[in-house]
């Protein structure tokens, strides 16, 4: 055991046990009680002392990690980093697209979209834009000036199952990301409010909820999403405020959640009173089952995005919110940013009264969907996850094969892939399986030797698997 003597008395923090641990520590350490370079006891150590799980001990040294007050060294222990949280995000970049780094490989780490006419598409929405100019454009934005815009989106959602909702139901933001900071913004309260989301989840969540100084825990999923009993222990045991999930194309692991189990979920965040986030920035091609916002419309906030079917240069989404609640998105959304930029606005505005978004979606569902064929041909022997439509696959590998190590050796391969591994929460588990996105901006022969290397590597993983 460390040099370090420390017992809190946990009874005088309310909520779970880890929660008050960590509450604790950020104490002790600001006070100077625990002062900058002491050594902390171990994890089994602390728990023995308090008469907690060594699981409740490791969830507070991880948040207290996450916020910069601690630093565990593999091989000497934990100890106190600072008296202070460290400001802004500790965490690297999600996506480094380094171009020396890149350069000869194929990188399917995230989704590229394929050139299939926008920038002709841009130039002449831009040309269009460019003869109608006037005041407006040296004025500060404002929320009523994007009236015509949140109606275009509508049109834009005219083929999705959501419930009863209009220009008044929406919010624009600068894209699917943002768009889940200012949900978190709109309902969250309290000192270390609680968020679910599935227990393999996009990254970028985790790091919306960090900024907003929530806890993050994961719920249990299984082949259609979330599991419903997993989502109420979750909601009894910890107190949360929100819910993040995908009902269409759970990412990483493509799941498409059922209808049975959409309305368990609804009727679960129902009883707990819990504000959900249902992310379809993936949106798929065709849908026709009800969202989760058309089944629970007074607590869903739907968002979506122009990223991954036009261009994510374009860096433009928008929420549907609860019924009632689009003003208040709005407000949320004039206090961070006025409103969206006037030339991304007007481009986009554009773009959907002339028929080009439509045209570009579709353009772009057809080309991805050669690569989707090639990619099922070639490696879908294995255990590949996959839908119509959706712009990445989730392949569980071999016995014998470690995510690790295939990462690894597929980048030797000039292959860059995404480990599970990236999109667990802290201390969670995640299988040994891997994402590949569908990369639509190499030719299609690039594409299928990348493919062809996948597949000799999944056919000879490094040792061999014990006989049954």
């Amino acid at each position: 055991m460390a040099d370090t003597i420390w017992k809190p008395d946990l009874a005088a923090y309310p909520g779970p046990k880890y929660l008050a641990l960590s509450r604790a520590l950020r104490e002790a350490i600001r006070s100077g009680e625990l002062a900058e370079g002491e050594q902390l006891p171990t994890v089994r150590d602390l728990a023995w002392v308090l008469g907690v799980t060594p699981g409740t001990v490791s969830r507070a040294y991880a948040l207290a990690t996450q916020e910069g007050l601690l630093a565990a060294t593999v091989g000497r222990g934990t100890f106190v980093a600072a008296r202070a949280p460290k400001l802004g995000p500790t965490q690297p970049l999600l996506i480094e697209r380094d171009p020396e780094y890149v350069r000869g490989r194929i990188d399917l780490r995230a989704p590229r979209l394929p050139d299939v006419g926008q920038i002709p598409a841009f130039r002449s929405a831009m040309q269009a834009i460019s003869a109608r100019l006037d005041e407006d454009w040296i004025d500060y934005t404002t929320q009523r000036s994007e009236a015509p815009l949140r109606e275009a989106v509508c049109g834009w959602l005219s083929d999705r199952a959501l419930g009863s909702f209009g220009p008044e139901d929406i919010a624009l933001t600068a894209g699917g990301q943002n768009a889940i900071n200012l949900i978190l913004l709109c309902c969250l309260r309290g000192d270390r409010p609680v968020v679910l989301t599935e227990e393999l989840a996009y990254p970028g969540f985790r790091h919306a909820a960090r900024l907003a100084r929530a806890e993050v825990v994961g719920v249990e999923t299984d082949a259609e999403g979330m599991i419903p009993e997993a989502l109420e222990a979750a909601c009894r045991r910890h107190g949360a405020q929100v819910l993040c999930l995908t009902t269409e194309a759970q990412n990483p692991t493509t799941a498409r959640m059922g209808m049975e189990r959409r309305q368990r979920i609804a009727a679960i965040a129902r009883h707990f009173d819990l504000q959900v986030i249902e992310d379809d920035c993936y949106t798929l091609s065709e849908s026709t089952w009800p969202s989760l916002r058309a089944l629970a419309p007074e607590r869903v906030w739907h968002v979506g995005s122009l990223s991954k079917t036009i261009s994510a240069a374009l860096r433009f989404g928008f929420i549907v919110c609860p019924a009632g609640m689009g003003e208040t998105g709005r407000l949320t959304a004039q206090h961070a940013f006025f409103a969206l930029p006037r030339p991304v606005s007007d481009l986009c505005l554009h773009l959907f009264q002339s028929g080009a978004a439509v045209d570009i979606r579709r353009r772009v569902g057809e080309e991805l969907a050669g690569r989707i064929k090639v990619m099922v041909n070639t490696i879908g022997r294995f255990d590949l996850a996959w839908q119509p439509g959706l712009r990445f696959a989730f392949l569980r590998l071999p016995l014998g094969w470690r995510a690790s190590t295939f990462t690894r050796m597929a980048e030797a391969e000039g292959v860059l892939v995404r480990s599970a591994d990236e999109y667990a929460l802290s201390h969670g588990r995640a299988p040994q399986a891997v994402r590949l996105a569908l990369a639509g901006h190499v030719s299609d022969a690039d594409f299928a030797g990348a493919m062809d290397r996948l597949a000799g590597l999944l056919s000879r993983p490094p040792y061999d698997p014990p006989a049954v």
